[in-house]
């Protein structure tokens, strides 16, 4: 090999590390997923002049929860597509070095994210893995046949796999961290800590803005009863049940937020007291209508509740808002014990 070809070659390998160094650099500090993906395929494009990046995630249920989630966000919609894990294992075997195509790439449209038609001649298929389990790919697509043919050397995409794979534990780490900081580990609502935080942000701009606040302060009745007779995993199941139905009851800028033990507490951003009463009614109305199937029984679910808005003369912090609630949800509870 003469000298001069010797020379380019380590001038090439030279570059080729420069770039993977600058792109570690510029991801490694990355501890959430939005940024990290965002900024994995934005650098990836830049750095290696790919001009189409993006990730197939496998969907399933042992998915990351915040992981999951992710292909619902409209910023990463057109760059990210959950797959199914048979479809996936068609295109990809578990074990299996990347990929390249530039001849049948039909059967790798399933890859694209919904609603996107690239136009590409040639495809690698680089397998993403967390904790040594297959997760994913990261796609690179190219419009020149030539780019990723199938006598191209994987080794450097293979390194890029490792250097994905990595990088993605330390943020799947973190985010499952702060996951279970701020979610209830049954129901998977936002804690108490969540709510906190969620309450004085919220009273905070209502106060400054002058806009409508609420706050519902919500306890299952006969909750002990139930587990005393149905057993604790009923109970589980129970609350599991409310707390999915007053999700889908809810507005997306709403909170629900499973406070301790059977209490609850919605909070409801740009919304007056007399439309929060009206909100609980009829989530209370649905659940009466609608008990939850256990086994050979359907289990009763009866709610009380008390309401409070942030512009009542008894209120003037976050705490007062929360107490008032109660206050309402506990003269609600000693009127029902009175009434028989």
């Amino acid at each position: 090999m003469r000298q001069d070809t010797i020379i380019e070659r380590f001038r090439e390998h030279e570059q080729l590390a420069e770039k993977f160094h600058l792109l570690e650099t510029r991801i490694l500090g990355i501890l959430n997923f939005r940024d990290f993906f965002q900024e994995l395929l934005e650098q990836i494009g830049e750095i290696f002049a790919v001009p189409h990046v993006w990730l197939s995630l496998i969907a399933e249920e042992s998915t990351p929860a915040p992981l999951a989630k992710l292909s619902g966000t409209s910023r990463l919609r057109r760059c990210l597509k959950l797959i199914d894990r048979e479809r996936f294992k068609q295109l990809c075997k578990e074990g299996q070095g990347p990929i390249l195509e530039n001849e049948q790439l039909r059967p790798y449209h399933a890859l694209l994210p919904d609603g996107n038609r690239l136009a590409f001649q040639s495809l690698a298929m680089v397998p993403v893995t967390l904790d040594g389990k297959l997760i994913g790919s990261l796609n690179l697509a190219d419009p020149s046949a030539r780019r990723f043919h199938p006598g191209y050397n994987p080794i450097h995409l293979q390194r890029l796999a490792v250097k994905v794979s990595l990088c993605l534990s330390n943020v799947v780490a973190h985010e499952n961290l702060q996951h279970m900081a701020f979610h209830d580990p049954l129901t998977d609502l936002y804690n108490r800590r969540a709510m906190e935080q969620h309450l004085e942000r919220e009273f905070s701009r209502a106060q400054r803005y002058r806009t409508q606040l609420s706050l519902v302060f919500i306890d299952l009745d006969l909750f002990k009863q139930v587990n005393d007779t149905y057993g604790h995993d009923c109970g589980d199941a129970l609350l599991q049940y409310l707390a999915a139905g007053m999700t889908s009851m809810s507005r997306t800028s709403d909170l629900v937020t499973r406070l301790a033990g059977d209490e609850f507490v919605l909070l409801l951003p740009e919304t007056p007291r007399e439309k929060a009463c009206l909100l609980i009614r009829r989530m209370s109305q649905v659940f009466l209508d609608q008990p939850m199937p256990w086994r050979e029984v359907k289990i009763p679910i009866q709610l009380s509740y008390g309401v409070a808005s942030v512009h009542e003369d008894a209120v003037a912090s976050s705490e007062q808002l929360l107490k008032l609630a109660d206050d309402r949800l506990y003269q609600k509870k000693q009127q029902r014990k009175a009434d028989g």
